[in-house]
């Protein structure tokens, strides 16, 4: 397992007592935490967002299906890569389950060397899309901190203005509009 997967949680939706328990002790055998539920609602009511994470999830539950839980979590914007499993299901629901954003979808039994490759993408994933949102995030908040004057002049460079066009446009000199990019630039470099 990759050195992500050693500060992971993976949880784990199915409704038979023996897959979760297998699941268990293979995962915490290679150091993962698991949390698992025996069915859809009990994982909504529970589901407490954490960094670097997935979801194993069978299709077919009593209640609530598994495709079912993935529509509610995408009208929640609860954003686990989902890793279908299941016992009994066919292309129709694969097929649905792929274009509603599902990474895998493995049949039982399941080789366990690829339920480990479909986990350790899945966490990948899961910590790039984390990496990603920090970035947008510092991004946001620099941003915030502009003055007034800078974002005019940010917002012509990002509009592919050169340095003089900015400075006649805004009446301010070219050396200014330098300064203030050259600003830019730096704290760029620096985070």
């Amino acid at each position: 397992m990759k050195a992500n997967a050693l500060a992971a949680t993976i949880y784990v939706v199915d409704d038979e007592i023996s897959v979760r328990d297998s699941l268990e002790i293979l995962l915490e055998s290679i150091n993962m935490k698991v949390i698992s539920f025996a069915s859809a609602e009990t994982f909504l009511d529970h589901y407490q967002p954490c960094e670097n994470a997935c979801l194993l999830l069978d299709v077919m539950m009593p209640t609530m299906s598994g495709l079912e839980l993935q529509t509610i979590m995408m009208e929640r914007d609860i954003c686990l890569p989902i890793i279908f499993i299941s016992g009994h299901s066919g292309i129709p629901e694969s097929a649905k389950a792929f274009r509603a954003g599902a990474l895998h979808f493995l049949e039982k039994p399941f080789d366990i060397d690829l339920l480990k490759e479909c986990i350790n993408e899945a966490l990948t994933k899961d910590h790039l899309k984390l990496q990603e949102f920090i970035a947008k995030r510092k991004a946001t908040l620099l941003v915030q901190q502009l003055t007034d004057r800078e974002r005019q002049i940010l917002l012509l460079i990002s509009q592919g203005y050169a340095n003089k066009d900015i400075a006649k446009e805004l009446n301010i000199s070219t050396r200014t509009v330098t300064a203030i990019k050259l600003s830019f630039i730096t704290c760029k470099a620096m985070r």
